[in-house]
């Protein structure tokens, strides 16, 4: 029979080792498949090698119509620059800025009659000499006519005269009450702490207006400016007169300002 399988088929090495055993499984099976396995890993690394190969060439194909964006280098000249020199230290860094003051809305009672003093003071009769000199008073005011209008000659003011302006009848210290009940106190001077003494200068008219009010001597714009209004808003007094008639008189008011 063995000499049949010779005659009739090709013996492969295999067949002759393995003639008489197990050839299900083993080295036998094996051996079978060698060929094969190593056709399957020839061809797996030829393909891998391929594309390693093949890749780089296909992405330059892809990238040749592509422009090419040149960047320009910059070069720092070191010449001038010497190891012994030394570099200035930064600059120090800016201040924080201050922090933002905080509003604050507190009440402050717009009256305050116990912390305002009003004192009332009058040139003596020296010093009235010395700036004005008393002429008489004559006893018509001349008006001159005019085709278009009439000027009517201006007063003269008086410091010392006879009979002193009088507030509603009464005396300077009638005027000084009135004064200290008609005064305010500023809302941003009491805020800012801000006090002092205003003199304030005005005069008594022929008519008992109180008229040319100004201030002399101030210490802070709003303690002025409130000096000044309630000077203007008096009423109306009664004239001074001199030889009996009624002249314009000046005075000047001190009015203090004080915290408590």
């Amino acid at each position: 029979m063995d000499n049949e399988l010779l005659k009739n088929e090709a013996v492969t090495l295999e067949e002759i080792v393995f003639e008489h055993r197990n050839k299900e499984y083993g080295a036998y099976v094996l051996r079978k498949k060698f060929r094969k396995f190593l056709l399957i890993a020839f061809l797996i690394s030829f393909f891998s090698v391929g594309g390693a190969v093949m890749v780089p060439y296909i992405k330059a194909l892809n990238n040749r119509g592509k422009s090419v964006v040149l960047v320009k280098s910059t070069v720092v000249s070191m010449e001038n620059i010497k190891a012994n020199d030394e570099i200035p230290p930064p600059p120090p860094p800016p201040p924080p800025p201050p922090p933002a003051a905080e509003a604050q809305v507190k009440y402050v009672a717009p009256v305050v009659v116990d912390s305002v003093k009003v004192e009332v003071e009058f040139a003596t009769v020296s010093e009235a000499k010395e700036t004005v000199t008393n002429e008489p008073v004559p006893d018509k005011i001349e008006v001159v006519k005019v085709e278009e209008a009439a000027i009517v000659e201006e007063e003269q003011v008086f410091i010392v005269v006879e009979e002193q302006a009088s507030f509603q009848g009464g005396s300077v210290d009638q005027f000084r009450d009135w004064v200290t009940k008609n005064l305010k106190y500023p809302t941003i001077a009491i805020e800012n702490g801000i006090s002092g003494k205003v003199y304030v200068q005005y005069a008594v008219n022929s008519k008992g207006d109180v008229v040319d009010v100004k201030v002399v001597r101030g210490v802070d714009p709003s303690l002025d400016k409130e000096a000044v209004r309630v000077i203007q808003s008096s009423p109306k007094w009664e004239p001074a007169k001199q030889r009996g008639t009624k002249v314009k008189q000046q005075f000047t008011i001190p009015i203090a300002f004080q915290l408590q």
